[in-house]
């Protein structure tokens, strides 16, 4: 629909015409407050155009404090007054908003600054749906604001908007008689009123020309995570792109969170996020930011994700990185300011995080005795951890050896189906009817039979990989190749890669690991370091190696082998050599919720620590 042609006739053709926003020498742009892709818009207009003149909408009462906080940046900065009310006004400045990018880059230029709004109180907040600000990196910026203009051309405006947009267009008419190019940068919502006030001569508006109390204090960082316009992190990564003059992406900038929060998350507690849930959080995400109509998913969506596709520690992470912003400072010259949502109104919404951490368990003791709770201090046991004479915890290996005799009866009970054959009825019943079978060709009215052949031989060694731990670049997430012996008879020899010991405290001398892959083998005490053994030196990797160990020493003619890839050829070809067989699981068969206890394993550093692990762990 165009619009009638008494209405912003010279604005509207030189819209139409240069794709520009315009009133003769001024550029108009529209800004959405605190959007990072209008932050890069002032940016990209201010290299072409070069103005002579900044102007922004910001009230002149203000000017003092805002320039002195703006040139605080990357520091935070709070400009506050009371109001006649006895409320508190916060004007927080941020790297990603537009207003404040435009009187950056005046100061930087040494360009002429204006703040040509009116100081208006009591201001109610402008509750308007906005389509994503992705939106202008695939549509453009110009494309975006004249699709708002026009939705909105005819929307009658508040008196206090009517006020600031008629002294901003006064200020920009004075402005406009210089000559020069003026840049104005505003609030997408007024752009409409201001130009059709341009077309006409505008008044000075009364209202307040001084404002007495106004200060500006330092935000403090925990204030930081919760109050930013934007997600910290993506603050950040403008403000890094700004110094390096490159241009950020938003969706490029979420998934480099997501990479950060892997390798803490693994850092932290020793988990991988695999593909499969990478990639169903980004769906989730995607899917979640389309039912609230935007692009791109928010902070606040990406938690909620990375929640549901991985877990609440996960989540945790990318909370932690997301809302940090690195820029703070023990010194600010400043008096720090501590402000939470509600005190700028902002629509929020709250995320519990339930983490899984190790707990100290209190121990019962005598009434008449008061036993100190124990401060968990990580980096000194960590510091105190000599790695001499370590040893495993009972608990731990109670746990795997059972799974290994789990993993063979497992193996026995499928080779043993994989025997059973179905046959119609003749002349015997074999081991009996086959009730499923003979359901299921009911129409053909014979009876079917299960005959059993018997299965030879037993299950010797199991070998369980968690991770082959094969990487491009060469660098190894599970270093510590160990075999340790069974200390009785109950025990199997083992042998395993993980993470190093001493790395992760949960203790004095309790050091947690976890696996990458382990072998068992019955019976104990036979098995040389398989790490140091020459013969297995032809392995390529780590589960090779392992599975080349377990049909070495196997008594039995069977070995289990659970992983996420089949076995090798060059093993297939070993165990035939050997006279063997390989009885292969895959990993994605078996409960992740056992596997994740099992793989997780704490090393004692001395017998002696196995008297008071059970306080810790």
């Amino acid at each position: 629909m165009r619009l009638p042609p008494t209405i912003f006739p010279n604005w509207w053709i030189a819209l139409n015409k240069t794709a520009e926003i315009r009133w003769h020498n001024i550029r108009v742009v529209p800004i959405l407050h605190n959007r990072m892709e209008f932050a890069l818009e002032v940016r990209r207009v201010f290299r072409s155009f070069q103005p002579d003149h900044v102007a922004v909408e910001y009230p002149d009462t203000l000017k003092t404090r805002i320039i002195q906080g703006v040139k605080r940046l990357p520091l935070l900065s709070v400009v506050h007054y009371e109001g006649r009310d006895g409320a508190f006004v916060y004007l927080s400045l941020e790297p990603c908003d537009g207003q404040v990018e435009a009187v950056r880059l005046a100061l930087d230029h040494d360009i002429p600054l204006h703040f040509i709004d009116r100081d208006t109180e009591n201001y109610s907040h402008d509750h308007t749906p906005m389509p994503d600000s992705y939106a202008t990196t695939r549509i453009g910026h110009t494309a975006y604001c004249r699709a708002y203009m026009e939705t909105h051309r005819n929307r009658k405006p508040m008196p206090e908007d009517t006020l600031r947009e008629k002294t901003m267009a006064y200020h920009l008419q004075k402005l406009a008689e210089s000559g020069k190019k003026v840049l104005f940068v505003g609030g997408l919502s007024h752009v409409n009123g201001i130009l059709s006030m341009l077309e006409h001569p505008q008044a000075p508006v009364i209202g307040r020309r001084v404002r007495e109390n106004v200060g500006l204090a330092h935000l403090h960082r925990d204030s930081s995570r919760e109050i930013m316009g934007e997600m910290p992190f993506l603050q950040a990564a403008y403000e890094r792109h700004r110094v390096e003059g490159e241009t950020p992406d938003r969706f490029e900038v979420q998934m480099a969170l997501l990479e950060a929060a892997k390798k803490k998350y693994w850092k932290n507690s020793k988990e991988k996020v695999s593909r499969i849930q990478l990639r169903i959080l980004n769906r989730f995400a995607r899917n979640y930011a389309l039912l609230n109509h935007k692009l791109v998913p928010d902070f606040y969506q990406l938690i909620v994700a990375s929640r549901g596709a991985v877990d609440d520690n996960f989540a945790y992470e990318v909370w932690d990185l997301g809302s940090d912003y690195p820029w703070q400072t023990e010194n600010p010259g400043l008096s720090v300011l501590r402000l939470r949502g509600e005190d700028l109104f902002l629509d929020q919404k709250r995320i519990r995080f339930h983490r899984q951490f190790k707990t100290m368990r209190r121990r019962l003791v005598p009434v008449p005795v008061k036993e100190k709770r124990k401060r968990r201090d990580p980096e000194k046991w960590k510091k105190e951890f000599k790695g001499e004479s370590i040893c495993s915890y009972p608990p731990e290996d109670v746990a795997v050896e059972g799974y290994g005799h789990y993993l063979q009866k497992k193996a026995l009970q499928i080779k043993q189906e994989e025997n059973i054959r179905i046959e119609p009825f003749s002349c015997s019943m074999q081991d009996g009817i086959d009730i499923r079978e003979t359901i299921r060709e009911w129409s053909s009215g014979k009876l079917y039979v299960r005959a059993e052949r018997p299965f030879k031989g037993k299950v010797g060694s199991v070998v369980v990989i968690f991770d082959p731990d094969v990487s491009k670049d060469g660098e190894e997430n599970f270093p510590w190749c160990v075999t340790w012996l069974g200390e009785h008879s109950q025990e199997s020899d083992m042998a395993f890669y993980s993470t190093p010991a001493g790395e992760v405290m949960d203790g004095p001398g309790i050091s947690r690991c976890q696996y990458g892959g382990f072998m068992l083998s019955y019976p104990p005490l036979r098995v040389y370091d398989i790490w140091r053994d020459s013969f297995f030196g032809v392995a390529r990797n780590k589960p090779e190696r392992l599975l080349m160990a377990a049909l070495d020493y196997s008594l039995e003619k069977h070995v289990v082998y659970l992983a996420a890839d089949p076995p090798s050829g060059w093993c297939q070809s070993m165990a035939a050599r050997l006279g063997k067989k390989i009885f292969y699981l895959p990993l994605g068969t078996f409960s992740p919720v056992t596997l994740k206890k099992i793989r997780q394993f704490h090393v004692l550093d001395g017998h002696g620590v196995r008297r008071y692990a059970g306080d810790y762990l």
